[in-house]
């Protein structure tokens, strides 16, 4: 096990959230200077505000990381809570993107926020400030603090649907930071105090990023189990009952790194509906005393949980709670409903799940997407929900207006989602070259051709309809969840991937690495075997990696996959 974190060495970028003056850093002398980006310390503090420093790595050669130069540009990313948008928020952000945004594209991230690519240096305060104009924010969306805090998408409006969004938004504003530094630096330029107290984060805030997610028994797309925290609302007559409370869960590892891991939630307790927010603020408290400050591949409260045991920390969380811990409420097999095209709602409205490939709202020459978006909530003004598949789904919609917008989605060459094979629904990739600094090899741009391989596969096996998840990183940090997916590719090097087989999309068990460094040019080669014997010895409705489970599990689901 182990040392305590109180004794170890700070890593770098715990002092240099120790000496920023709760997240001022040097931040506003940088953006008034005319230096093309900032100091390493100063990109570490912007995180907290929702912003990455990056490069065009296109431009630059795919360096493995930032360097001098005027080429910078950065990431703004969107906090949402539970995906939840206004329709004049969305035509808002929208026009911010045709502004702003390198190729005029919003995209939506796998944690129902929305991100613009490629903003430069001199246009991030209008930015930022034109987020904020539409009451949305980017403080916390980023860094070592709760981040976007996720929730099942409108299906049918149900209302439980609503229970776990507004506990998404409850759980939100309990952990968002209290300093005042990005309004000072955003938004009115004026320091109120010389310095505040973070009553939740102390003045190093966490040692890592912690991800919170809200599911229901019928809807757990949010794949709780993946979450630092992952919360199973208990919703009964239309009331919170209280949730089952998982942690320790998260997917990012290293490769060649043994002692790194993807791992799955463990079952906490359960607490009542009163204190369901509280039991999240513990955690992320118990996690700010102890989690790992030395060494930041460590520092996830994952890694607590595993030095510590699940006892020790249910101790702790008892001992630091004020409220009873309750015993675990058994329930059968979360599920991940599809939430693309039309669900009545129990008002005898609708909503509609539109398609939006790797989550990328953009106009292409045949397809454009961001367009037919646009004209449809400017005529109906629809709310809207972000998803964690990366789609967007209308909410409150009229039988006539969901053929209108069909209509305009067509028109548009839009694919609807009728017309969607199995795998192309439910496919996942994250943003990876050119503008993340982390990735190793190709994800949202070569997704399309692996797909396109893979659905052509599929319709000759007769398998083009079955549900199947496909998820492609450009990184082992698993932005897209490809170690809980059917399957998953993970970069290891330029055009090169491992392959992982054995997840499901209810993301409650992880996948086997089925391959080693598989050229991107044969990773469907690799898969044809096995998709073969998919098709001969399936049973009835049997998706593909319930099928390797019974085929060529191991037995006893395991709970983490090493990065060895």
């Amino acid at each position: 096990m182990r040392k305590e974190s109180k004794v170890e060495k700070e890593s770098k970028v715990e002092k240099a959230k120790r000496e920023s003056s709760l997240l001022r850093g040097s931040i506003a002398e940088t953006l008034a200077s005319a230096a093309p980006g900032f100091g390493a310390d100063d990109a570490q503090l912007l995180k907290f505000h929702g912003i990455y420093q990056q490069v065009d790595r296109d431009a630059r050669g795919a360096p493995a990381g930032l360097g001098a130069g005027s080429d910078r540009w950065f990431m703004v990313r969107v906090k949402i809570p539970g995906g939840a948008l206004g329709a004049s928020q969305y035509l808002d952000l929208d026009e911010l993107a045709d502004r702003y945004a390198y190729n005029r594209s919003l995209r939506i991230t796998s944690r129902q926020g929305l991100q613009l690519h490629g903003v430069m240096k001199q246009r991030l305060t209008e930015t930022i400030r034109g987020i904020n104009e539409t009451l949305l924010s980017t403080l916390a969306a980023c860094g070592d603090v709760e981040r976007n805090v996720m929730a099942p998408p409108a299906l049918g409006g149900g209302i439980g649907q609503e229970i776990a969004r507004d506990l998404a938004a409850r759980i939100a504003r309990a952990l968002c930071p209290a300093t005042g530094a990005y309004h000072e630096i955003w938004l009115d330029g004026e320091r109120v105090s010389a310095r505040e107290d973070e009553p939740v984060y102390g003045d190093r805030y966490l040692p890592r990023k912690f991800k919170t997610a809200v599911a229901l028994p019928e809807d757990n797309s949010v794949e709780v189990h993946s979450q630092d925290v992952g919360l199973i609302a208990l919703v009964d007559d239309g009331s919170l009952l209280g949730a089952n409370v998982l942690v320790g869960g998260g997917l990012g590892l290293t490769h060649r790194k043994a002692d790194t891991f993807a791992r799955l939630g463990t079952p906490l307790c359960r607490v009542g509906s009163d204190d369901v927010v509280e039991i999240v603020r513990v955690i992320a408290e118990i996690f700010r005393d102890h989690g790992n400050r030395a060494d930041r591949r460590h520092a996830r409260l994952k890694y607590l949980i595993e030095d510590w045991g699940i006892d020790r920390f249910r101790r702790e969380v008892r001992e630091r709670a004020g409220f009873e811990l309750l015993p675990w409420r058994e329930l059968p097999p979360l599920r991940a409903p599809d939430h693309l095209g039309s669900h009545a709602q129990a008002d005898g409205r609708c909503t509609y799940g539109v398609p939006v490939p790797n989550g990328r709202i953009i106009d292409g020459e045949k397809v454009r997407l961001k367009t037919a978006l646009r004209k449809i909530v400017e005529a109906f003004a629809p709310e809207i929900i972000l998803t964690p598949r990366q789609d967007l789904v209308f909410k409150g919609l009229t039988p006539a207006q969901v053929e209108k917008i069909e209509a305009t989605l067509a028109a548009f060459g839009v694919d609807l989602p009728g017309a969607l094979s199995g795998a192309r629904r439910f496919a996942l990739a994250c943003p990876a070259l050119p503008t993340c600094g982390l990735a190793l090899s190709e994800a949202e741009r070569a997704m399309p051709e692996v797909l396109e391989e893979i659905e052509t596969l599929l319709r000759d096996l007769d398998l083009d309809e079955a549900p199947i998840s496909v998820r492609m990183t450009g990184c082992p940090n698993g932005c897209a969840r490809p170690y809980t997916s059917d399957i998953g590719f993970v970069g290891r090097r330029p055009g090169v991937y491992d392959i992982f087989v054995g997840g499901t999309l209810r993301g409650d068990r992880l996948a086997d690495r089925y391959a080693q460094e598989v050229p991107v040019s044969e990773l469907v080669s690799t898969l044809t075997p096995l998709l073969h014997e998919w098709r001969r010895e399936r049973r009835e409705g049997e998706v593909l990696g319930d099928f390797y489970r019974r085929r060529h599990g191991r037995g006893e689901e395991r709970t983490i996959l090493t990065g060895a």
